[in-house]
């Protein structure tokens, strides 16, 4: 008996899965290959696990997280109608892409993004149009029209790049037969406004409707019915072994996502889960002051590579992609000092290595082995 084929399902069989960074299981590791934030969470976050009551373990937690869904909005300046909660943003996206788009065609995504999105496309039926990033890595929002959906990692991954609130504006009028979704898992590390920005003056512009006759079209509503932004607290929050993700959205949206949420998990969110998260969203000073932190660490970096003679692009993001002559081999050196970067062989990022933000003792190490395999090289990288 041949245990794949007479087992596994057509589907399965097609599948090629994600690949995530390595996740060594000995010591003396610098990690820079997953993007995951080099500092502790908010100390409010350990206040909140230590004081919760073990006891209620024992039960069910709230399958719609309504406390944290609340503290969310609060910061956001929405109401907790606009919000969802998910076992992680990927459970979230993965919601979203049976929710929106399962089945259809003409779904466009950029041809270089976040590596689960055509993942997904398979697992769920939906027939990606892939557009190419220009050859700078930014993207052509030109090519974003007519589509049945479309979904966008704003700031992108693996680039680093982000696109402005405008850009955002004009793929949801140039859009407006299915829903945007707009993947914001760095936005915090980025000089851009958040797509948030949209729902909020959505949100206010419908109320305005309400109070106005039936036959006037408030067009600035309509415009944002289909966005959908979805947000992490692996990053910025440094929340990653948590597993906590939300969307912001209309509240049909947001509906939709509950719906296909009760009909495989009607339980995503653990208890402590989201009592810790709750704690991260409403200490605001503390994400403020380790942002500022890793920003400032990812300019620093980026300044030493750029008088090494390396080409590193415009990071809105908690890691920097940047180019080098021998992007393989420079991987290699600094795994045989067990550094860990990100690398592809695919053509048009074998030539790039995306690095994580660490601390400052983390990105000196790294700065140091770049250093050492670039002076061995006879000819100066550009």
């Amino acid at each position: 008996m041949d245990f794949t084929n007479d087992y596994l399902s057509d589907k399965v069989k097609r599948l090629s899965p994600y690949v995530a960074g390595l996740q060594p299981r000995d010591a003396g590791w610098v990690k820079l290959n997953t993007n995951e934030n080099p500092y502790p969470p908010s100390p409010k976050v350990c206040e909140a696990i230590k004081n919760a009551d073990i006891a209620r373990l024992r039960l069910y937690p709230d399958g719609d997280s309504a406390a944290l869904c609340e503290a969310i909005a609060a910061d956001l300046g929405v109401n907790a109608e606009n919000i969802f909660c998910g076992n992680s943003s990927d459970e979230v996206l993965a919601l979203a892409f049976q929710a929106f788009y399962s089945g259809k065609d003409n779904i466009l995504a950029p041809d270089i993004s976040y590596g689960f999105y055509p993942v997904w496309g398979k697992m769920y039926d939906v027939e990606f149009r892939r557009i190419p990033l220009r050859g700078d890595f930014s993207i052509n929002i030109d090519e974003y029209k007519d589509a049945n959906g479309v979904v966008i990692a704003n700031p992108n991954a693996p680039t680093s790049l982000a696109l402005g609130l405008s850009d955002i504006d004009r793929l949801l009028c140039q859009n407006p037969k299915g829903v945007v979704l707009v993947d914001e898992a760095y936005v915090d590390f980025a000089d851009v406004e958040s797509a948030v920005e949209l729902l909020a003056q959505s949100g206010e512009a419908a109320g305005q409707a309400e109070s106005c006759s039936a036959r006037v079209e408030n067009r600035f509503y309509q415009k944002y019915l289909n966005l959908l932004v979805v947000r992490t607290f692996s990053k910025s929050h440094a929340l990653a072994g948590l597993r906590v993700g939300y969307a912001v959205g209309h509240p049909k949206l947001i509906e939709a996502l509950k719906r296909v949420k009760d009909a495989f998990n009607s339980y995503p969110l653990d208890m402590l889960a989201q009592a810790a998260a709750t704690a991260a969203i409403q200490d605001r000073p503390y994400l403020e002051k380790t942002i500022k932190e890793v920003v400032a660490t990812r300019s620093r970096t980026t300044a030493r590579l750029q008088a090494m003679g390396y080409h590193v692009l415009h990071s809105q993001t908690n890691f920097i992609l940047f180019k080098a002559p021998d992007a393989e081999g420079l991987y290699n050196h600094l795994l045989s000092h067990k550094i860990l970067a990100r690398y592809w062989n695919t053509p048009r990022l074998k030539d790039y290595l995306r690095v994580s933000i660490g601390t400052n003792t983390d990105m000196e190490a790294f700065i140091q082995c770049v250093q050492e395999y670039t002076s061995a090289r006879p000819m100066r990288p550009i």
